[in-house]
């Protein structure tokens, strides 16, 4: 048992060890070739939740769970995810168009945009493109949240000289 407090301690220690390291290696990164900070910050969400992984992977070894239980945990929340995405597909449809928007969609993190509304236009800075919705910040500093999905229908007018 105090092996095992140990091995955690020493795996705890070493997760924020490795966090540290790879923020300050993509940093030297983005500042070697000049990425913008808004490009980076999906990346570094993504490179901390494959750490955060590892770190649970090692501490279940550790402790020496077993398999049929860590996949019947698993096979439990799958089920009660895809319960709850088959009940909102709107759920699935704002996940899906996350990454449609990241990777494809030509607005990209920190440039100015209007969506385009037959009833009002909506301006504002892009600041964050989340699973579920996009933050624009406006001009007098209010954060707009537009679900994926409707920002991905609507059209978009990019303001190059404020980006």
């Amino acid at each position: 048992m105090e092996i095992n407090l140990i091995k955690t301690v020493i795996t705890l220690v070493a997760f924020f060890i490795i966090r540290v390291a790879v923020g300050k290696i993509v940093a030297k990164i983005q500042n070697k070739y000049s990425y913008s900070k808004y490009r980076i910050k999906p990346i570094i969400k993504l490179i901390n939740l494959a750490i955060f992984m590892a770190l649970l992977t090692a501490l279940i070894a550790i402790w020496g769970v077993e398999q049929s239980m860590v996949f019947t945990f698993i096979a439990s929340v799958l089920t009660i995810v895809g319960i709850a995405l088959f009940a909102q597909w709107s759920i699935l449809s704002n996940i899906s168009s996350a990454l449609i928007i990241f990777i494809s969609h030509p607005a990209k993190l920190g440039e100015t945009i209007t969506i385009l509304d037959k009833e009002f236009d909506i301006k504002g800075k892009v600041s964050d493109i989340g699973l579920f919705y996009v933050i624009l910040k406006s001009e007098t500093d209010e954060k707009i949240i537009i679900p994926n999905n409707l920002f991905l229908q609507k059209a978009t007018k990019i303001n190059l000289r404020n980006s």
